[in-house]
């Protein structure tokens, strides 16, 4: 007899079905417990490549491997329990072709259980996007500024802010959508141009950094906790954890140095014995008397 989860985790269309019925809500996590916070709250979770620069300090995306987004993403699944958990498929591992992306799309959900993998990129990505999506990967799109692409674009620049660069942007998400893209993000975008995608296409748009005009949104966790020490001008800060983790840290400190810290409450004290049973006696045997002669 087979048991079936009480919540169904949310999928593919699930989430395309939301368009101008519903914001949706997503965040960045790369760990079970933040997954398992952020599931009561968003209707998908982003293991995003940005974990990279959060979590290894990297300067850009660039360097993450599919290892590293395996390993989180196994992580993240195991701690949501009903948003969608989609994975970032890392620079490199699916330009080549649609057989290659194929093939290390399917090897991350497969090793994750993952439900969606992530594409940067706008029309050069559309025929990949249908080759998946026609093989049973669901594919979330990335248009506007693609991180991967930092190095031809001189850096984390915003998109769409000129008119005469409306109708490539328009394209790249109208070739996704058409392909199969399930929900496509803009991020750093101009709020006109966010809108008039979010009018065009029938599949939501996920805005970071491209106004409150799209379907939905999504931010990296540690910026919107104020964890990050640096964060792009869209972001709020919702929190200081940073500060927080700070003070929890130093208040350590200072018990340990004056060695308030471990009290009596946080140790193991000893079991009670039980009184020692008195030495065992053997029986006294007396001695056979010698007989004199």
């Amino acid at each position: 007899m087979s048991l079936h989860p009480l919540t169904r985790r949310l999928m593919a269309p699930d989430i395309t079905a939301m368009k101008r019925v519903k914001p949706i809500v997503a965040l960045t996590s790369y760990h079970t417990h933040t997954a398992a916070i952020a599931d009561k709250y968003c209707d998908f979770l982003l293991v995003g490549d940005s974990l990279g620069m959060v979590m290894h300090g990297f300067e850009t995306t660039v360097p993450v491997t599919l290892e590293m987004m395996i390993v989180q993403g196994r992580a993240v699944v195991r701690g949501a329990k009903r948003a969608l958990v989609a994975i970032d498929m890392p620079f490199g591992t699916y330009e080549e072709s649609p057989s290659v992306a194929f093939r290390n799309a399917a090897r991350v959900m497969k090793e994750t259980d993952c439900g969606a993998v992530k594409l940067e990129g706008g029309r050069r990505m559309g025929e990949t996007t249908r080759y998946l999506v026609e093989r049973g990967i669901p594919v979330m799109g990335h248009i506007g500024l693609t991180p991967q692409s930092i190095n031809v674009l001189g850096g984390f620049k915003s998109q769409g802010r000129t008119r005469d660069e409306w109708a490539a942007i328009e394209e790249d998400a109208r070739v996704l959508a058409e392909a199969g893209a399930f929900a496509i993000v803009l991020e750093a975008v101009s709020p006109p141009l966010a809108k008039r995608i979010t009018d065009e296409i029938a599949v939501p748009t996920i805005g970071i950094g491209a106004s409150a005009n799209c379907d939905g949104q999504i931010l990296v966790m540690e910026d919107m906790l104020g964890l990050s020490p640096r964060v792009p001008k869209f972001v709020k800060k919702f929190g200081a954890v940073a500060a927080a983790i700070e003070d929890a840290i130093r208040d350590y400190a200072a018990d340990v140095l004056d060695r308030s810290f471990p009290a009596v409450e946080h140790t193991y004290g000893m079991k009670e014995e039980a009184p020692e049973a008195p030495p065992a006696t053997s029986p006294v045997t007396k001695k056979p008397k010698k007989l004199s002669t």
